[in-house]
């Protein structure tokens, strides 16, 4: 173990926020917010004895901008050492959630948080560095409702060779469920499953329809136009054959269904919630062929 590491070991079991206290109470609004964003139409979400969707339990835990007066020193104080040891670049890799009760609105939570582990050195595609895993208990009234660990990694970049050439662009999975789709891209027809049971049109393509179950199904075609829904603006890590920042838009379909493509046609920071856009069929060639892609670029005038 290098010196680094056992000064970081150190900081496992020290607490990381202590007594910290959510910033509002859970709240019907929020759990309506939550449920529109995900698309989640749970009926036991709704209604006056609704309860919190089980994936919100770190939502009610957020100090947003200004933070928590409940935070410990710990954490800083670790995260400065890595720091320190070159580790400055940092990204989230995984959380797991235990749920021990369900959360319902008027509830006041309470929560305590510690740095759970500290890898010792891992070398990665992204750099060289350390997993430091922190555990939060989420309680009511003093009984825990969950749990939550999260896990970044803090990490020196590696040194990165340009490539001699430009790398291909990845092409995507093609499968018996969804070939379909692909083939109707290839023609310059953007295809959405309709289920021919209920009705239901869905994106991406699936084996059977998640409203009624049946497994038969025919297709529509789209006009292509739509709007953005939401959006990210990649700046790192970078990937090969792609040159950040750019904009990945989740695209609301004039029918309904959302799929997620590049936004093109203009900068990435000007892109917005709303934004109208129409589909375009981009051609990429390598070495396999002519490889080509559903991007929206957005509509004259409007970007």
């Amino acid at each position: 173990m290098d010196e680094v590491a056992r000064r970081l070991k150190a900081y496992e079991g020290r607490p990381a926020a202590v007594a910290g206290v959510g910033r509002d109470p859970v709240n019907a609004p929020m759990i309506r917010h939550w449920c529109e964003a995900m698309g989640d139409t749970g009926p036991a979400y709704r209604g006056p004895d609704a309860v919190a969707p089980p994936t919100m339990l770190q939502a009610w835990t957020m100090g947003g901008l200004s933070g928590h007066r409940g935070r410990a020193g710990a954490y800083d104080e670790l995260l400065a050492l890595l720091d320190e040891s070159g580790c400055t670049s940092v990204v989230a890799t995984d959380c797991e959630q235990e749920y021990l009760r369900p959360l319902r609105p008027g509830d006041e939570v309470t929560f305590d948080a510690v740095i759970e582990s500290v890898s010792d050195r891992k070398t990665t595609k992204l750099g060289t560095g350390y997993f430091v895993t922190t555990r939060m208990d989420v309680r009511v009234d003093g009984e825990l409702a969950g749990t939550h660990r999260f896990r970044i990694l803090k990490y020196a970049p590696a040194r990165r060779t340009p490539p001699a050439e430009r790398p291909r662009r990845p092409r995507p999975v093609v499968n018996r469920d969804n070939a379909g789709f692909w083939e109707g891209v290839a023609g310059h027809r953007l295809l959405i499953q309709r289920c021919t049971g209920c009705g239901t049109l869905r994106h991406p393509w699936l084996p059977g329809c998640n409203a009624c179950g049946c497994p038969d199904w025919d297709t529509v075609e789209a006009s292509g136009e739509g709007t953005v829904y939401s959006y990210v603006v990649m700046h790192h890590p970078p990937f090969p054959a792609f040159e950040p920042p750019y904009a990945v838009g989740l695209i609301e379909l004039a029918e309904g269904v959302r799929m997620v493509s590049n936004v093109v046609g203009a900068p990435y920071d000007k892109v917005r919630i709303g934004l109208p856009v129409r589909v375009e069929y981009m051609p990429y060639e390598d070495a396999e062929g002519v490889l080509v892609l559903p991007v929206f670029r957005v509509v004259e005038g409007e970007g």
